[in-house]
């Protein structure tokens, strides 16, 4: 019977053991280890070893999650033990009802010690930082197939969820461009282009905006299916010779945020630095640089989700090595000293040769670090996450609920922000009926958001102002500026009505399972002339883009008219009659939600031709120029880029405007200097190009500039503006990152369609104030009179009080207070607009959208 039990335990274990070796090794796919010198995988390859790994082992499940902007498929890979993997459903449920609150306390508990902790891993999303792409594939076989008893334990107490690679397109970018110049003097560049198609680096700042479908498919799986307990977020900016960034943060924190995630970050923070130490690994670096106040990161939006956000900023972001000098250690790093005294820099590293291999080595003990710490409090974080979800919903001091009414200025505006919401998990009604709120009356259809709800933080803090501390690196000394923004409102970008509600009220309202679809327009009127569509909408722009696509006469109205017994402003949309215009307006309407008038005669108007935009991409990758791509394609734009030499040599009559999004003059006249780059992608516009911009604009052109590209304008074309902001100090101006209140001339042209009032994205920005030349007569300063010059009309400018809207600001009472935001210059024939700020700032400010549609518009009217 013994020789039997013998045997039968020698096939088991011979079998098991078989099975292990059978899962494979990334390097068997790749060729080579990953973090090898001087060689990156493919996403192909990658895709290869995924497949892989799925088939060898039951420890392994992957499923497509969505695509990339360039349809790359986005992996998800569920790994823990074979057990665990049979009841994926169940565990998923259990952590959708802790995240939520929605059972009992008991039930909690008991849930809590059943249930498995949900961990969260990605790679790839700044593809510049090309080591965590690389690092996935081997922490993926580590965990599925390493057997030592932390590993075990890991598999049976955790399921852990991996994307690879957020951002596949980036990694087919970089990694091409790499490997074609690996042995050349071009070896450690980057691409010319952005690593994302529209957001590069900020495709980690579209986290509660959702604009880019990578990030789409990523926050499904956060706030709506499986809610990670832990999420995250490998990066690599690193302070230099300091190997790993790893929390606690620096302040600020967002006092929005439950303090049980703040420590809960903190904890795993010290199990990292903790490991580190016991593996002998110096170099780790805590509280420099990095904080928890912005919402919008992807580490940083789960904090309003009551999950704890982790980001690591691994060193060594190249496959190319690198020596550091032992002798050169500077005495501080990220503001710690390197001498072994300062607690978050306790164990400095000295130096040396510093490889590929090593940036994925710490990442690898990073995340595991993350694995036995949830191993160990499985139980802990699913219940922390429970209480923080009940402490939200029981929050007496916060709002009742949130009021989006039905009727907007913009109609589609509530509509959008209902949406951002949703994708971010926030719970919404709709109601089924009138109701009202203490004197308010709020009519049916209009939207409820309860403020008890698990993530109550989220919801208040993307509907309600930020308020950002003081911060000064001494007294009487400069701001400490903030990691990215210090305010982001929505309902003020985004130009939406959201009433805020502390006592309770009853209403009959319906739970939406899904977003709201666009509501169908309606066309509404005879039509003896044609039509008029109003600008308030947005969407108007849209309808009039496909109109004139479809070959549809549009007009504009010079002045208010009257017809039919309804009045219209100057500047409304006039669509012509024609034989196919019955069907192609009800076609637009239905599908854009705007809304026609039939009128019986022509007013008073200007025709508008064809609309076709001209957009400056400098060889200089620029995130500001691809999310304007981003808006204009979304609203339908007839878009060409224009790249330095298409500025220089192409017929730029054709345009209706030329675009320069937000760039340092610098950059758009000089490009990469010869030596930075190959040769193909250095230089900029040049004086070749400066000249045929004038020439444009002088024959009758727009040339429409945002934020810091108004300086090239200014100084090449000397346009009798000044920038205020230019050459003054952070000590006595500063405005990092806010909304700032703005009034606006509805009068002008540029303006139609928008309100009084809106916020602006003043993102270290600028502020104008035209220059009159003056003429001194014969008898020195006597007589003096103004020069005539080019016309100079405000648009736009920043308000007289209450500038900051929300986030934080230095010196705007003295400087930028009632001070010119746009500007629209003549020269020649033409027209120079100048945005102080960005009107379509990370796809966020909707309520500035149409400013920048306009200045479009106005060089397609005659």
């Amino acid at each position: 019977m013994k020789l039997k039990s013998l045997f039968l335990t020698f096939v088991f274990a011979a079998a098991f053991f078989t099975a292990q070796a059978q899962i494979p090794k990334p390097a068997d796919t790749f060729g080579f280890e990953p973090g090898a010198d001087y060689k990156m995988a493919t996403y192909d390859q990658m895709l290869a070893y995924y497949d892989k790994l799925d088939a060898a082992t039951d420890r392994v499940k992957m499923i497509e999650i969505g695509k990339s902007v360039r349809g790359r498929s986005i992996k998800l890979l569920f790994i823990s033990s074979e057990e665990n993997m049979k009841s994926l459903d169940k565990w998923k449920d259990i952590s959708a009802k802790m995240a939520r609150g929605t059972v009992s306390q008991e039930e909690a508990k008991q849930l809590a010690k059943e249930g498995k902790a949900i961990i969260w891993f990605d790679g790839g999303m700044h593809a510049s930082e090309k080591a965590h792409a690389q690092m996935t594939p081997e922490l993926l076989y580590r965990i599925a197939s390493e057997e030592s008893d932390e590993m075990k334990n890991i598999r049976n107490n955790v399921v852990t969820l991996v994307v690879p690679v957020i951002n596949p397109d980036g990694l087919d970018i970089v990694g091409s461009w790499y490997r074609k110049y690996v042995g050349t003097p071009f070896e450690t560049s980057e691409p010319p282009i952005l690593y994302q198609e529209y957001v590069g680096h900020d495709n980690n700042r579209d986290w509660f905006m959702s604009n880019m479908p990578e990030t789409k498919a990523v926050t499904t799986v956060l706030y709506s299916q499986w809610y990670p307990q832990i999420v995250h977020n490998h990066h690599q900016t690193a302070p230099s010779w300091a190997r790993i960034f790893i929390p606690p943060f620096r302040s600020p924190v967002n006092p929005r945020i439950h303090p049980g995630v703040t420590t809960g970050v903190n904890l795993v923070g010290t199990a990292m630095a903790n490991r580190f130490a016991m593996k002998k690994m110096p170099g780790a670096i805590s509280q420099t640089t990095f904080e928890m106040w912005w919402n919008g990161g992807m580490r940083t939006a789960p904090y309003y989700h009551n999950q704890i956000g982790i980001l690591t900023e691994t060193s060594h972001a190249t496959p190319t090595p690198r020596f550091y000098p032992t002798d050169s250690v500077p005495r501080n790093v990220g503001g710690k000293t390197t001498d072994g005294t300062d607690i978050f820099y306790a164990y400095p590293w000295k130096g040396g040769e510093s490889h590929f291999r090593d940036a994925v080595n710490y990442m690898l003990e990073a995340s595991m670090a993350v694995l036995d710490l949830a191993a160990e409090k499985h139980d802990e974080l699913l219940y922390n996450m429970y209480a923080m979800g009940r402490d939200a919903i029981e929050d007496k001091t916060g709002a009742f609920a949130y009021v989006i009414p039905k009727n907007q200025w913009d109609a589609a505006s509530g509509d959008n922000l209902v949406n951002v919401l949703m994708q971010g998990g926030i719970e919404v009604h709709r109601a089924t009926a009138a109701f009202k709120s203490g004197t308010t009356d709020y009519p049916e259809g209009s939207y409820v958001l309860y403020g008890a709800q698990s993530f109550r933080p989220y919801l208040a803090d993307l509907l309600e102002k930020q308020n950002y501390p003081d911060l000064y690196q001494f007294p009487g000394g400069p701001p400490i500026p903030p990691y990215d923004l210090t305010g982001w409102t929505l309902p003020m970008q985004m130009g939406v009505k959201v009433d805020r509600i502390t006592s309770s009220f009853t209403a009959q309202t319906k739970k939406l399972d899904a977003k709201v679809p666009v509501a169908a327009g309606s066309i509404k009127g005879n039509a003896g002339f044609g039509y008029a569509l109003s600008r308030q909408d947005n969407n108007a722009f849209k309808a009039i883009n496909r109109l004139l696509k479809a070959g549809e006469k549009i007009h504009v109205a010079s002045a208010s008219f009257s017809d039919g017994g309804s009045e219209y402003p100057a500047g409304t949309f006039l669509v012509e009659k024609g034989s196919k215009t019955q069907n192609a307006i009800t076609k637009v309407s239905q599908e854009t939600g705007v809304t026609f008038s039939g009128i019986g005669t022509k007013p008073s108007s200007k025709p508008m031709l064809k609309v076709k935009v001209g957009l400056y991409k400098s060889w200089v990758d620029n995130i500001d120029e691809g999310w304007t791509r981003w808006v204009l394609e979304q609203f339908e734009f007839d878009i060409d880029t224009l790249h330095d030499t298409d500025v220089q040599t192409r017929n730029l009559s054709i345009y209706s405007a030329i675009l320069l999004p937000s760039q340092r003059g610098e950059e758009i006249m000089h490009g990469h200097r010869k030596g930075e780059m190959p040769d193909q992608f250095t230089g900029g516009i040049g004086l070749g190009g400066v000249q045929a911009l004038e020439r444009y604009i002088s024959n009758g052109g727009t040339l429409i500039c945002l934020d810091q590209s108004t300086g090239l304008a200014i100084e090449q074309f000397g346009l009798p503006v000044e920038d205020l902001t230019n050459g003054l100090s952070t000590n006595d101006f500063f405005i990092p990152g806010s909304l700032v209140r703005m009034t606006v001339d509805v009068t002008h042209p540029l303006a139609y369609g928008m309100q009084n009032e809106t916020a602006a994205s003043f993102q270290r920005s600028r502020a104008f104030r035209k220059i009159v030349p003056i003429r001194k007569g014969e008898g020195g300063n006597e007589n003096t009179k103004p020069v005539p010059g080019p016309d100079v009309t405000l648009v736009t400018k920043y308000a007289s009080k209450d500038l900051i809207m929300s986030g934080w600001g230095k010196g705007h009472d003295r400087y930028i207070k009632d001070k010119a935001a746009m500007l629209n210059v003549g020269y020649g024939k033409g027209r120079v607009v100048l945005f102080g700020f960005r009107p379509q700032f990370r796809g966020q400010t909707h309520g500035t959208y149409k400013l920048l549609f306009n200045s479009i518009y106005s060089g397609a009217i005659k």
